[in-house]
């Protein structure tokens, strides 16, 4: 089966950063369209339906973490947000509004292939024998159609909080430690604080959880990491 090229928005007022990207994903042979606003990213974003957002965070009209929280509210795409801040409170707050992952300029453009084609990984057709469907009493998880259904209610989460709930229900009881998670989920080596894994949790718990404070489904395991518990159904 041949797969067809991965379509890619950038969104960046600096036209030398966003002409930059935009010829280097051209020559990967994706489909790459731009915006310099959000005004335009947003309109390019119906008009275009692309896999991946690559998302600077300070636009003139408008903050990129915003947009990326509105973009998310309107399909699964990926966001790779992008900045030249350096504070880590800053990635923890991109990764809570729904990024998959945060770069911070400048930064090489091999980096950025790696970072890319390791969100795109996660679109990839999956089959029965890779992925099967997980069922836990009022809880069902299927990873052909990225869903999440809880009590016949379908559950909506980001590409990134699917992937993490996945994973982590295909190994019920099993504690994995947070660099771990980075490593199976992130499918690269992630340099930055391992506290995005918690935001993610963190996200999950609100989305599936009768208690988020009171966590039964994924549980934290103190001073190592977390656990899915499927005996621990509402």
């Amino acid at each position: 089966m041949v797969m067809s090229a991965a379509k890619i928005l950038v969104v960046d007022d600096d036209p030398a950063v966003r002409n930059l990207i935009q010829r280097f994903l051209l020559k990967q042979n994706y489909l790459v369209e731009s915006a310099e606003d959000g005004k335009t990213a947003l309109i390019m974003f119906e008009q275009f339906n692309p896999d991946l957002v690559i998302l600077d965070v300070n636009l003139p009209d408008v903050i990129g973490f915003n947009l990326c929280q509105e973009m998310q509210s309107r399909s699964g795409v990926f966001v790779l947000l992008l900045t030249s801040r350096t504070d880590e409170a800053d990635k923890i707050r991109g990764f809570s509004k729904g990024a998959d992952d945060y770069l911070t300029k400048p930064f090489g453009l091999a980096e950025l292939e790696v970072r890319v084609a390791a969100i795109l990984r996660r679109q990839r057709v999956v089959t029965g024998a890779e992925h099967q469907r997980l069922v836990f009493d009022k809880l069902t998880i299927d990873p052909v159609r990225r869903e999440v259904i809880i009590n016949s209610e379908p559950i909506p989460l980001t590409a990134l909080e699917f992937d993490l709930l996945y994973f982590l229900a295909s190994h019920p009881g099993r504690v994995w430690r947070r660099s771990e998670l980075i490593q199976e989920v992130w499918d690269y080596e992630y340099v930055g604080d391992q506290r995005v894994v918690d935001v993610h949790i963190g996200q999950i718990r609100k989305k599936i959880e009768l208690d988020p404070t009171q966590s039964a489904l994924i549980q934290t395991v103190r001073g190592v990491g977390y656990k899915f518990e499927c005996s621990n159904l509402p």
